[in-house]
């Protein structure tokens, strides 16, 4: 089947929104048309055996006690049947029964066609368009579309639920963080994520587990399935995955109750705070999930699992900061990877879609640096593909393919892979939201390949795409934020501004004599001290001669020196016990290399400026962050001045001849 037949069927779908304009907002068509399509697939895949159940129904039905349900699968030939003798086409022949004849259809369905349906309140719909006197219309619509598998094959049925889907997001207004992966991107994904594997996938009886944790309709985990069967016809390929969002989660265990495969697999909630694979390991794992999107919903149980859990739960490494929960569901999907057994067998690979802020965002010791150091230190990252911007229907920015594992090849062990695809794509003849760029199978196909080879590419400069990939051990990732101190230096003065500042301390305020205090310090407007004892020995003997007691006691002490102390480079250098008291205001940070001895960068970058500078040791912290375009980045020089001012002449000469035509 091509393109254009599934995006006719699609179109034909969504034209029920003509009949929904007016009674229907335009982000509620999709409550109606998504369930619709779901419910005449189900429909088609089931007339086949239609009859048989029929008489299965009829075998059993004097039966008390006897639970037929086992029966009834075997006879639909599937995981879900319809006891009913009802179809879309009778229903929609009598107008007048049609909200109850559809009601008893739906309701003839096994539990877990049912609860799908229920995840869309369909019965509500029903109610909804039956009071509208649009039912039957609506029925009949879907009864032209011929949704057979022979017709379209379950593949092909992912691309129309896929494109409703898209509109359907479209239409309620969806955030740039809740969009739908591209098949073409989840193809390279799956590529990437299976290649190494080749082998091993090939062996007769082969058995695969593949699980998403953000599965949405299941584009994921269909395309896995359909890579893995490539290697391997005869290969069992179980799918696994979770989903939030209902009508998603409902198309998504309908398209595994098609294809055969137990649609109990596909948990409905939310992965973070309720996983619904329990401790259960996989072979592969993918996911696309949201880009900056808040975790604020479920921080109650995210947080305690950190606190409580410790490395018996999935977040010890950290926490990210609350708008963005991408690096939470990468945690969830390595507490899900299978261990590596002595031989070197076992093991799991990982493949997740994230946009930029999860390769850098967080300064050493945040959350996001403390995760991408955990990821880093235990050897699991194995490699970073930068992808073209514009690939994804509601949102235009720079995405990336993380690529994780525990049993990396001997070649990449201790190496992370980053490699600069963002210029294979291909413009699309016509945009769809903020895509206006795809990746075409060559593009799949050389990225792929480039990737398998990129440890060898990397070691030749002159292989003719060596400048797009650069192989770099997990330390150089790594680095040291020191900070770096400087002497506080003071010299010391009474003036109007450092008077008012005094009296306007807390410590000073207290004094019961505040006002007197402050007034004897005046007499000595417009005196300076080079030395903070000089300036000390003045001000008690300006106070004591006014009559009244020198306070005492740290604040008080400390109030003094900071109000009438003004900052200067040539000025005393103040002390705590003896040793230099740093500046708060002069205080800097540097990012050393992870393994640079820390005294001899200061020696060579920082005390050529400032001599008087010292490391404060108790303050660094080691921090991780993967910044893939900076290792990327080439210089383009700006044009010459003078290409640019003959350029800037011709166009004003232009300007000039434009004017005078319209002044003739």
């Amino acid at each position: 089947m091509n393109s254009s037949k599934h995006t006719e069927l699609a179109n034909h779908a969504w034209s029920v929104a003509d009949l929904l304009r007016g009674d229907y907002k335009q982000s509620d068509y999709g409550k109606v048309i998504l369930p619709f399509t779901v419910l005449r697939r189900l429909e088609c895949v089931l007339e086949p055996t239609r009859e048989k159940v029929t008489e299965t129904v009829a075998q059993y039905k004097d039966q008390e006690g006897m639970d037929p349900d086992h029966f009834l699968r075997k006879a639909s030939g599937h995981s879900f049947y319809n006891k009913s003798d009802l179809t879309l086409k009778k229903i929609a022949a009598d107008p007048q029964s049609a909200a109850k004849n559809l009601q008893i259809y739906v309701g003839a369905f096994s539990e877990n066609a049912r609860e799908v349906l229920d995840k869309y309140e369909f019965s509500q719909q029903i109610k909804r368009l039956a009071s509208a006197d649009l039912l039957y219309q609506v029925i009949g619509k879907f009864t032209d579309m011929d949704l057979h598998p022979d017709v379209v094959p379950n593949h092909n049925m992912g691309y129309i639920f896929e494109e409703l889907i898209r509109r359907f997001a479209e239409q309620s207004n969806e955030t740039a963080g809740e969009h739908f992966t591209p098949r073409e991107v989840i193809e390279l994904m799956v590529s990437l994520l299976t290649a190494p594997d080749g082998d091993a996938l090939s062996v007769p009886g082969v058995v695969r587990t593949v699980m998403d944790p953000a599965c949405g309709t299941g584009g994921m985990l269909s395309a896995a399935e359909e890579r893995i069967r490539k290697y391997n016809k005869g290969a069992t390929v179980e799918v696994y995955g979770q989903e939030l969002n209902p009508e998603s989660w409902a198309i998504c265990r309908s398209d595994l109750m098609i294809k055969g495969q137990d649609p109990e697999h596909i948990a409905f909630g939310n992965s973070l705070s309720d996983p619904g694979q329990g401790r259960e390991k996989f072979d592969y794992l993918l996911a696309n999930p949201p880009f900056g999107v808040e975790w604020k919903k479920v921080k109650d149980e995210v947080e305690y699992e950190h606190k409580h859990l410790g490395e018996a739960g999935r977040f010890a490494a950290g926490l990210p900061r609350i708008n963005d929960g991408s690096l939470l569901f990468l945690q969830h999907m390595i507490s899900m990877m299978k261990p590596v057994d002595v031989k070197g067998g076992g093991g799991s690979r990982i493949a997740i879609v994230f946009n930029g802020s999860p390769l850098f965002t967080g300064a050493a010791g945040s959350g996001e640096s403390e995760i991408r150091r955990w990821i880093l230190e235990n050897d699991w990252l194995e490699g970073v593909v930068a992808l073209p911007d514009q690939l994804f229907y509601n949102t235009g920015i720079s995405t990336y393919f993380w690529i994780l594992t525990n049993r990396k090849a001997p070649d990449h062990r201790g190496k992370v892979v980053l490699l600069d695809a963002r210029d294979q794509w291909q413009k699309m003849r016509k945009s769809l939201g903020d895509k206006r760029k795809e990746l075409g199978k060559q593009h799949i196909a050389d990225v792929t390949r480039l990737y398998a080879e990129a440890i060898q590419v990397a070691g030749d400069p002159e292989h003719p795409l060596h400048a797009k990939v650069k192989v770099f051990d997990n330390e150089a990732f790594g680095y040291q934020r020191i900070t770096v101190e400087r002497p506080l230096k003071l010299r010391f003065e009474v003036t109007e501004e450092t008077a008012t500042a005094l009296a306007a301390a807390k410590p000073i305020q207290k004094l019961a004599d505040a006002d007197s205090f402050v007034a004897a310090v005046r007499t000595l407007m417009g005196s300076s001290w080079s030395k903070k004892s000089d300036a000390l020995v003045a001000l008690k003997d300006a106070v004591v001669g006014a009559g009244l007691l020198w306070p005492t006691g740290a604040p008080f002490a400390k109030a003094v020196r900071d109000t009438i102390g003004i900052r200067d480079p040539e000025g005393e250098v103040q002390k705590i016990k003896g040793e230099p008291e740093p500046d708060a205001e002069l205080r800097d940070y540097e990012n050393v290399p992870l393994g640079e001895n820390v005294e001899e960068y200061l020696k060579r970058e920082v005390h050529p400026h400032v001599p008087d500078a010292w490391i404060d040791h108790t303050k660094t912290r080691i921090g991780y962050e993967l910044p893939v375009t900076r290792h990327f980045y080439v210089y383009d020089p700006p044009r010459p001045l003078s290409e640019i001012d003959l350029e800037l002449k011709s166009l004003g000469a232009e300007i000039q001849q434009l004017l005078g035509a319209v002044t003739e």
